[in-house]
């Protein structure tokens, strides 16, 4: 798949896809959208609650954008966060590199940290820090058996579903919130009717919350616990 690095405003830099005329992240800051969807809605809310490890699902691991932000905040977390994230479609690491993340990643630590999501072994758990494990599978959502009653969080962050429809279906939604501990949470940039009705579909408690910046609205979803 050819791509594009394009940056964003908030200096961050993002991919374009032009066979599918679609960016990775938000062009209005792809740092900021990370933080705000996935970190600040769906990830600090139940590491406020834990009294155990944090267990988050990624879907669409990317650039490893929200991989390396939420690695971050392990580093200053007493709790340990173990992190699947599935890619069927991995970056090549020549196109990793010319995101340039050192020019928004200051830390010469968390730069080295990025470059470690991207090479550390498929389909195995790593631990890349004291407090944060790592486990990429490159397989398709629908392929893959998901653990029962597990994630406490779920970054959905596939394509929109215009781009990639066959990802924005009651039976996905369904299949992650099996997947889901009771009381946890699924978060995403998207906002649209149709997603909204197939989380309802599937069981879920569905909250329109204010979005990234350029973006109204997002949405949040729990499972009843």
């Amino acid at each position: 798949m050819d791509v594009e690095v394009r940056t964003t405003a908030d200096g961050s830099s993002t991919l374009y896809v032009p066979a599918l005329n679609e960016h990775y992240h938000s062009t209005h800051g792809a740092v900021q959208e990370a933080q705000h969807v996935y970190l600040r809605a769906g990830l600090e809310p139940l590491l406020a609650a834990a009294s155990a490890p944090v267990r988050v699902l990624e879907i669409g691991f990317g650039t490893g954008l929200n991989a390396l932000l939420t690695l971050q905040r392990s580093l200053v977390s007493p709790m340990l966060i173990t992190y699947d994230t599935l890619e069927k479609y991995p970056l090549p690491l020549s196109v990793i590199e010319q995101l340039g993340v050192e020019r928004y990643i200051l830390n010469p630590e968390l730069q080295d940290l990025h470059r470690q999501l991207h090479t550390a072994p498929w389909n195995e758990d790593v631990l890349l820090a004291p407090h944060f494990r790592l486990r990429k599978i490159d397989q398709e959502l629908q392929q893959t058996t998901l653990p029962e009653n597990q994630y406490h969080v779920i970054y959905f962050d596939a394509f929109a579903p215009e781009k990639q429809p066959d990802m924005w279906t009651d039976a996905v939604f369904t299949q992650l919130y099996e997947a889901t501990a009771p009381g946890g949470c699924l978060v995403s940039y998207c906002a649209k009717g149709s997603f909204k009705r197939s989380l309802l579909a599937a069981g879920w408690q569905v909250e329109k919350i204010p979005g990234p910046p350029g973006k109204r609205e997002m949405t949040r979803a729990w499972k009843r616990g």
